[in-house]
């Protein structure tokens, strides 16, 4: 099985690589940066598919599949599961759908391996130290433990929160590195010390949004409040925060094994959609003060477009009861603010050290 998998994930990273090694680009490093970049997004997007879908547990242990490199030679028992719980979190498609997570997973894994290498041997010509991407790989593989651990441990939401914390690191780092490799932006020294501060606050806030929509999404609470701006009728809810951010628990349970209550549930949403009014003044204002500076008027637009997007599907979500569609495309626009918001505070920093002390 084991042999059998990593071949797969080298077929799977094959086609990238092979996009690398015929582009045009004089720059093979840093194209590779990109395509990893790219399909490290793409990988976030599917895994919140995998989780929205129930799909994480679809094939109930780690790295195969009952045992196998995929779900076809595992099929006759998917179909005993199947059969045993018919409601139960196994079928064919859900395990199609875990195992298409972790074969792209482990394809970005063999990409930043070769990062990695090319980074140390070719460490003279390249820009930036080869210490990023060894920082990488090592996130990488803890990326990976938390895979395993979210299968093993059922779903457990600190986990499965965790594990998507880690993917949206990686996608930080992986922009930095993109950043590390284009020379620098033409931006007034001067103006970008002063949008350090307030662009590193704004990434701050962000990160906390992101894990309190993970929050959301591992305990299943998005329909815990069906309206908007109030939550069932009222701005201020019955809630139960005690049990609501009780980390160390079962997926639908508290500490002590009761079921988790429905008030708990309600604190967990009535947070992630009243700290978003934050995010969404911050992120705004910044995205507003750098569309005004030469260099970072593209990225600046972009922020501010971006946010008012994501804030709207998240409402959205809660008046269509939370269709797929909306909700991947909801976990891709909190990916995509973290990218642009790395970008900027890459640049800025970049930028601000030109000023004389």
């Amino acid at each position: 099985m084991w042999i059998q998998l990593a071949i797969t994930g080298l077929l799977v990273a094959l086609l990238p690589l092979s996009l690398v090694w015929v582009s045009r680009d004089q720059n093979k490093y840093r194209k590779l940066v990109a395509v990893t970049l790219f399909l490290t997004f793409d990988l976030i997007m599917f895994g919140a598919f995998t989780r929205l879908t129930d799909s994480g547990l679809g094939c109930p242990d780690w790295p195969g599949c009952y045992a196998q490199a995929n779900p076809l030679q595992a099929h006759a028992a998917i179909e005993a599961a199947e059969a045993a719980l018919p409601h139960g979190p196994v079928t064919l498609q859900k395990a199609w759908v875990e195992m298409l997570h972790r074969y792209l997973a482990m394809s970005v894994g063999v990409l930043i391996v070769a990062q990695t290498v090319i980074a140390w041997r070719q460490r003279k010509v390249l820009s930036g130290s080869p210490w990023l991407p060894t920082v990488l790989l090592l996130w990488v593989c803890l990326q990976g433990a938390f895979g395993a651990w979210t299968v093993t441990l059922k779903l457990q939401p600190i986990i499965v929160t965790t594990h998507l914390l880690l993917g949206i690191g990686l996608l930080a780092l992986l922009a930095s590195l993109l950043e590390q490799q284009h020379p620098p932006m033409r931006i007034a020294a001067d103006k970008a010390g002063r949008l350090v501060w307030p662009a590193t606050l704004a990434l701050l806030l962000l990160l906390i949004q992101v894990a309190l929509g993970g929050w959301v999404s591992t305990n299943y609470a998005a329909l815990a409040c069906h309206d908007y701006p109030m939550c069932n009728g009222e701005f201020l809810p019955a809630m139960d925060f005690g049990h609501a951010y009780s980390l160390w628990r079962q997926l639908g349970q508290t500490a002590e094994g009761a079921y988790l209550p429905f008030p708990a549930l309600v604190a967990i949403q009535w947070v992630h959609r009243n700290f978003a009014l934050l995010v969404l003044a911050v992120v705004a204002a910044v995205g507003w003060r750098a569309s005004r500076l030469a260099g970072l008027e593209t990225l600046g637009r972009q922020l501010l477009a971006l946010i008012v997007v994501q804030f709207l599907l998240g409402i959205a979500t809660v008046f269509f009861s939370w269709p797929l569609l909306l909700a991947v495309l909801h976990n891709g626009g909190a990916a995509l603010l973290v990218l642009l918001l790395t970008m900027l505070n890459y640049r800025v920093r970049r930028a601000s050290r030109a000023v004389p002390h």
